[in-house]
């Protein structure tokens, strides 16, 4: 039997151990491979193993060297298509033109449910083409009712006052605005808008007795006031009165004019004194029809104070069945100016009364 030295025996045992290990190195070693793909070996748990970094995710990243310098990130556009909406939308404020139209037969009725195809819009004479269309416009309402107060020394005063009362809860609906204002030489708003029914009849039977008639004045600051109601509502003022302007501050132009900037519809309720146009006073009255058609409102002459229940179921009943037509002139006329606007109706049964002009905004 053939004994090994010890010592041979360690040097031999020593050198299979560096075999082994030269393997392991090279099994785990790829020098074939790029750094990324190599595979990483197993490191032994220890104080500073557990505090290194982290490894950032390959989706995001690394984190820049220190002394490095950050460029500020740029926060993303908003994509092209909102900035071209928003556009569009000031676009609809500014060259939208909205026409408010009453269609009525031949016995002056409303004539409801006629086709986009059945109107015509001008403006200076140029068909515009119609882009907004709806047979019976559900837009809500503002109204200015403003009642003449020298009506006071009519003995029929008391009616007039509860046919506005009975008006005003027929006519407002929901979203409807109304607030009431008295005039004579002064005008005085006596409740403000809103749809307080209770409140709203309150002030037109307190209407006090007043001297003197300033009409102009009344449609210039009803203009305003409804002016400033805000836009996409339906601004209307119904003035009850006898015509005879005596008192106002303002003239025939400037009212007018405000009443078109308003894009307000005047009804003009007179009540006449004295039946027999030739004992009369009626300059105010040529006025008021002048303004009222120009707004496309109409004008009404009561024989007695007991119709104006009906001429109120008729003022109701047509801003019920209103048209609304809308276009984008082209072309577009310059910076405010006034404009002249024409709405036929194709058909001999029917007669259209609209607006006769607007004021163009800024460009």
């Amino acid at each position: 039997m053939i004994s090994t030295p010890p010592r041979a025996l360690a040097v031999t045992v020593a050198f299979l151990g560096a075999l082994l290990l030269a393997g392991s190195v090279l099994s785990q070693g790829k020098p074939d491979r790029p750094p990324w793909a190599q595979p990483r070996p197993n490191l032994p748990a220890s104080s500073s193993s557990a505090n290194a970094p982290v490894p950032v995710p390959p989706t995001l990243p690394s984190p820049p060297p220190p002394g490095s310098i950050v460029p500020t990130p740029v926060p993303p556009l908003s994509p092209p298509v909102n900035s071209d909406d928003q556009r569009g939308q000031i676009k609809v404020k500014v060259d939208l033109v909205n026409i408010l139209a009453s269609v009525l037969d031949e016995h002056n009725r409303p004539a409801p449910d006629l086709p986009v195809e059945a109107f015509q819009v001008f403006e200076e004479g140029v068909r515009q083409k119609i882009e907004v269309f709806e047979s019976e416009t559900k837009l809500p309402l503002d109204l200015a009712l403003m009642i003449d107060s020298s009506l006071s020394a009519n003995m029929e005063i008391g009616f007039e006052k509860e046919a506005a009362a009975h008006f005003i809860r027929q006519v407002l609906r929901p979203g409807d605005r109304l607030s009431v204002f008295a005039f004579d030489e002064n005008v005085t708003q006596l409740a403000g808008f809103s749809d307080n029914v209770p409140a709203l009849q309150t002030a037109v039977r307190k209407i006090p007795p007043g001297s003197g008639t300033s009409i102009y004045d009344a449609i210039l600051l009803g203009a305003r006031a409804l002016e400033h109601r805000g836009e996409e509502r339906r601004r209307v003022i119904i003035l009850i009165t006898d015509a005879g302007e005596t008192t106002s501050r303002t003239d025939f132009d400037v009212s007018r004019k405000e009443a078109v900037r308003s894009d307000a519809l005047l009804y003009t309720i007179v009540i006449r004194p004295v039946k027999n146009e030739s004992g009369r006073n009626t300059a105010g009255e040529h006025a008021l029809e002048t303004i009222t058609e120009t707004t496309g409102g109409d004008m009404f002459y009561p024989d007695t104070p007991q119709e104006l229940d009906m001429i109120f179921d008729i003022i109701d009943r047509e801003l019920r069945t209103q048209y609304r037509l809308g276009y984008y002139p082209t072309p577009r006329g310059p910076a405010n100016t006034y404009r002249n606007v024409e709405v036929k109706v194709l058909s001999g049964e029917y007669h259209v009364r609209a607006r006769k002009t607007y004021l163009t905004g800024p460009q």
